[in-house]
């Protein structure tokens, strides 16, 4: 018996030479399509990248975790240094203030002055600097809270005041009608 293109055996094999020919061209599309996957992945991964995709997405994910631990303990740092300079300016003069006037009303222009130098808990200091023609004087009061332990002159009163509630003194003393 002669074996025939024609007959079963003849149509099966033809079949199978047609499967293995579309599985031949699958295999070569797979195959150019894997070299331009991989050619993707140098550009992704770099030239020496001798990893896949995942294996670089795992490590980029552990890079980002180190950095990620970088930034809050440089935030912690942050903060507590924050915290020490905040202690430290608790001290320092936020509020001031500057009363001028003419403390014998002779027209000398107001020289004298009361100034209030004080920090964020109202304590510090009242300088006040009466100055007349022949001679100046200088008193010193202490403030605690935003009281003196000494009783303070109207002008000195004026520039706690002003220094607590952030007034502006020269233009208040000039309004309230002292003139020099």
């Amino acid at each position: 018996m002669a074996a025939s293109l024609t007959d079963t055996h003849g149509i099966i094999a033809i079949a199978a030479a047609v499967a293995a020919v579309v599985a031949l061209i699958g295999c070569v599309i797979l195959a150019v399509s894997l070299r331009r996957l991989r050619r993707a992945q140098t550009v992704v991964l770099g030239a020496a990248g001798q990893q896949d995709v995942v294996a670089h997405a795992a490590a980029v994910q552990a890079a980002l975790r180190q950095v990620q631990e970088e930034v809050r303990a440089g935030g912690q740092r942050l903060d507590a240094r924050l915290a020490q300079i905040e202690r430290d300016l608790r001290g320092v003069i936020s509020h001031r203030a500057l009363v001028r006037y003419d403390a014998y009303n002779e027209l000398s222009g107001r020289q004298s002055m009361s100034i209030a130098l004080l920090d964020e808990e109202r304590s510090g200091i009242v300088l006040s600097c009466i100055h007349h023609r022949d001679q100046a004087r200088v008193y010193g009061k202490q403030v605690r809270e935003g009281r003196s332990e000494l009783e303070l002159s109207p002008e000195e009163a004026e520039a706690v005041h002003l220094a607590i509630t952030g007034g502006a003194g020269e233009e208040q003393a000039a309004s309230d009608g002292r003139t020099g």
